[in-house]
């Protein structure tokens, strides 16, 4: 089945079922559940759902933490044809009720944090606690009605993170999961255990979990991630794959006991969704065992590149070269293509595009761009330039840009500098409005425990470091930077501080 040229997930699952029923699908801190326990499982979410006459196609929602349940859900949604739409729990009940209206979910599955958000909320549909999930399947051994599911049929809705305004529903196919789950055909996901750190909502988690168990491995979930408890799982389960955000490797490398952990089981270590720096990348390759890639893209689809950290310790600036059958080009704003070598928009195409924004078609045209020939590209937001070996080096997003004195300034840049200044652990650059400049840099950091310097002190040996249209006019001490639960920073949080601070 993995040799033909489409195959759906839950086809897959039953597959494994058949030929390794017994062997662990699905694991969490409190249970464990074989292939053979998961496809029957599926069956009786896919039976309840058309029982409760949730149609083919219908979204169906969920908004949990990680666990053996929201998974089984989530895929028995597929199996009954419908399309899989997670929610973030971390959301405000406001907007929780918003995404659910607006994908139209007749049914939504929440866990006990969700129903505490959601309290005094009207939730359009029927609500399913995930703690009764029993009392609400199909019973024991009921088959749902078969269903027959097309390659560009929807296989999940993902909302945007809603970092720059209102989330919007990214509608993925199961042509494009499928591409998803073919294209790791060497990753040995066959013989993994995959350690789920961050949430199953996230695009960032599907790239792994699917993958995993599309090719029969096993995955380990956490309900919420904390540095030691991940080293002890992995640990204990032998991991061998893990997808982690930049700032969860920061946090594990932290660790003063780090190397006593044994982690030589690793054999493929993942990264996305944020900026990674290259001195952590360097410190993950030098002491944490097995490969580290880095993949660079966008929920939406459009091109990904990847960056194999272990085999091109130069080039741990960039964030590597176009995968196969992925296409990137810079662009102007102009919508013209740069020349070689230069700096322009990121826009990129490949088999992984999303169909659309649910119900926005404005919003997607405006996520599109179209080459000479007609062939349709999305739109990264990011600003890049390819290197002499066709290396991506990113310098920043498009709407992140500073324009100060008709000078640009990019905010990777300053934070580069500043992430060097000793007493900083963490921080994040953005710009605000000037009378004198138009903008101006103001930098926040995460004072590093045990090291003594006022923001002053800091700010001026930063400077000192910088051109002089790139220095930073503040500088200000935080507890914790605001960040989603995917690991990217809130920098909409950060202006609307200052301005609170202002008002």
């Amino acid at each position: 089945m993995l040799a033909s040229d489409f195959a759906t997930l839950p086809d897959l699952i039953r597959a494994h079922a058949r030929g390794q029923g017994d062997k662990i699908a699905l694991a969490e801190a409190g249970g464990e559940l074989d292939y053979a326990g998961l496809d029957a499982l599926m069956d009786r979410v896919a039976a309840g759902l058309q029982r409760d006459g949730i149609a083919q196609g219908s979204p169906v929602a969920i908004i949990a933490a990680a666990s053996i349940e929201y998974a089984a859900v989530f895929l028995g949604a597929l199996r009954a044809g419908c399309v899989a739409t997670p929610l973030a729990p971390s959301s405000t009940g406001e907007a929780l009720v918003a995404m659910v209206a607006d994908c139209g979910a007749a049914i939504t599955f929440i866990d006990a944090d969700a129903a505490t958000t959601l309290a005094g909320q009207h939730v359009p549909g029927k609500l399913v606690h995930l703690k009764s999930l029993a009392t609400w399947l199909a019973p024991e051994g009921s088959v749902p009605a078969p269903v027959t599911i097309a390659p560009q049929d929807g296989f999940n809705i993902i909302y945007s993170s809603g970092t720059t305004g209102t989330p919007k529903g990214i509608v993925q196919s199961h042509a494009m999961r499928w591409a998803h789950i073919a294209r790791n055909a060497a990753a040995g996901f066959d013989s993994a255990v995959t350690m789920i750190a961050t949430p199953l909502y996230s695009n960032t988690t599907l790239v792994s979990f699917l993958p995993t168990l599309g090719w029969g491995g096993t995955v380990v979930l956490m309900k919420k991630f904390d540095a030691r408890g991940y080293l002890q799982l992995a640990e204990r389960h032998r991991a061998t794959h893990t997808m982690l955000v930049p700032v969860q490797y920061h946090r594990i490398m932290a660790l003063p006991d780090f190397d006593s952990f044994d982690l030589s089981s690793f054999r493929l270590k993942t990264s996305t969704s944020a900026p990674f720096s290259a001195a952590l990348k360097a410190d993950v390759v030098a002491r944490w065992p097995g490969m580290l890639l880095e993949y660079y893209g966008m929920t939406e689809g459009g091109a990904s590149t990847g960056l194999n950290a272990t085999a091109h310790p130069d080039k741990l600036h960039t964030v590597g070269v176009p995968l196969p059958g992925h296409e990137i080009r810079l662009i102007d704003d102009e919508g013209n293509e740069v020349a070689p070598g230069e700096m322009g928009e990121v826009v990129g195409r490949s088999p992984t595009m999303m169909t659309g924004y649910h119900g926005r078609s404005e919003a997607t045209a405006a996520a599109e761009w179209h080459d000479a020939d007609g062939n349709r590209y999305i739109r990264h937001g990011d600003v890049g330039r390819f290197d002499e070996d066709g290396f991506l080096i990113l310098m920043d997003r498009k709407k992140d840009l500073i324009i100060s004195g008709g000078f640009n300034i990019y905010p990777t840049d300053l934070e580069v500098v500043l992430r060097q200044h000793p007493a900083v652990s963490d921080c994040s650059v953005i710009g605000v409005p000037s009378e004198a400049w138009g903008e101006t840099p103001v930098g926040f950091y995460v004072l590093d425990t045990g090291v003594a310097a006022s923001a002053e002190e800091i700010r001026q040996w930063v400077n000192t470091q910088l051109g002089k249209t790139q220095r930073l006019s503040e500088l200000h001490a935080i507890e914790e930077l605001p960040r989603s639960a995917i690991g990217k920073v809130l920098k909409r949080e950060l202006r609307d501080r200052l301005a609170g601070e202002d008002a």
